[in-house]
């Protein structure tokens, strides 16, 4: 029998709130989602207290992670700001919080208040770099899963995390239908394929579930797959982003010290304008930006081999260009990228000797360098 919101009740009972009272009885709790044996809720302060309920939130954690049958409990504290407190300033573009100020070359180092301060190294990983574009619709996971496997095939030891809560891509792109198991510590292990070590929140909940969370669940739970879970010893850890320059890139930011950024962009004008936010982003993050690859860059026949740009081509190379950043390489819009893709077997995995396992491996090859040339700078 699986867990119940009762149960889950029942053991927040027990944890006190920094008023006093049982967790249950301030009116903070939100809804709760319980999944198999998997349980998610948000605990919903205003901003001025969030400090103190901090321990609150860990030891509610830790109270649904004793229920038995509780493989994974992910609990994040929402901060709600006050009406009268000041506005945050606003991008106008995007209307987000700017939580992170550019870092330049005239600005002091950081100081411990800075978010940047939080940032740590996880255990057993040399580096860790992320897979973004600015839009949905570019083929980044794709393009993140073969990049991952091009790194193998470079002799490295790599990791796949698939930070894509809302849309998670991963699974149906590799063909895991297995749950993680977790160790005697309740950490997660890692699903192993195609020689990757594994994770995504898609193994964690079903296909068809809307993942209706705010901002503050989503960054608790890219937290909890980086933190807690067992990727032993890598060279790399890749991780596929969500589109976009939202909580998700500032959490991965704030969190860990990326040692790069690679941006999936199409030739068309849509969407390299969106590929300059997002490497906009990065750079005031102060995270290196390795370089843009162009996807879908034009569309290859299977049967006669004709070239066509559907998308126009060429965009990301000049753009590159013009914003002084690598160009990493063009991958076509082909049959067989797509039915491998969808089939759950990679076409570096699938076709080895093909000319598209190729081209990965050389993109894998320049994104290898720029790692060495950073590792080596630090």
């Amino acid at each position: 029998m699986g867990v119940t919101k009762q149960q889950v009740l029942d053991g927040l009972a027990k944890v006190k709130s920094p008023r006093g009272v049982a967790l249950t009885s301030g009116g903070a709790l939100s809804a709760i989602s319980v999944s198999d044996s998997k349980v998610f809720l948000s605990i919903n302060v205003d901003a001025a207290e969030a400090r103190a309920w901090e321990s609150t939130r860990a030891e509610a954690e830790a109270a649904v992670r004793a229920i038995p049958g509780v493989t994974i409990a992910m609990v994040a504290l929402t901060a709600e700001r006050q009406a009268d407190a000041q506005p945050p300033r606003q991008d106008h573009h995007h209307g987000r919080d700017q939580g992170v100020q550019p870092v330049t070359a005239h600005r002091p180092p950081r100081s411990p208040a800075s978010p940047m301060s939080k940032q740590s190294e996880i255990p057993g990983i040399s580096a860790v770099i992320a897979v973004a574009s600015g839009k949905g619709g570019v083929g980044k996971s794709t393009t993140a899963l073969n990049l991952a496997l091009g790194l193998r095939d470079l002799g490295l030891r790599v990791g796949l995390l698939d930070a894509d809560i809302y849309g998670p891509s991963v699974p149906r792109l590799t063909g895991i239908r297995e749950k993680p198991t977790v160790n005697d510590e309740k950490k997660m292990i890692p699903i192993v394929r195609f020689g990757l070590a594994i994770m995504s929140i898609g193994f964690l909940v079903n296909e068809e579930t809307a993942m209706i969370w705010r901002g503050p669940m989503v960054m608790s739970a890219i937290t909890q797959m980086l933190r807690e879970v067992v990727w032993g010893t890598l060279d790399v850890l890749v991780v596929d982003m969500p589109p976009g320059t939202g909580d998700a890139q500032l959490t991965l930011a704030q969190n860990v010290p990326l040692k790069g950024a690679i941006i999936i962009s199409t030739p068309q004008d849509l969407a390299l304008v969106d590929a300059r936010r997002g490497l906009a982003m990065f750079t005031k993050v102060n995270v290196p930006v390795f370089g843009i690859v162009e996807n879908m860059s034009y569309f290859q026949c299977p049967h006669c081999g004709t070239r066509s740009d559907i998308f126009g081509h060429g965009g990301a190379r000049l753009e590159s260009e013009r914003l002084g950043v690598p160009f990493l390489g063009e991958i076509p819009l082909h049959m067989s990228i797509r039915a491998t893709s969808d089939s759950g077997t990679p076409v570096v995995e699938s076709d080895p000797d093909g000319p598209h396992a190729a081209i990965y491996r050389a993109i894998g090859a320049r994104v290898r360098d720029r790692l060495l040339g950073v590792i080596a700078a630090a």
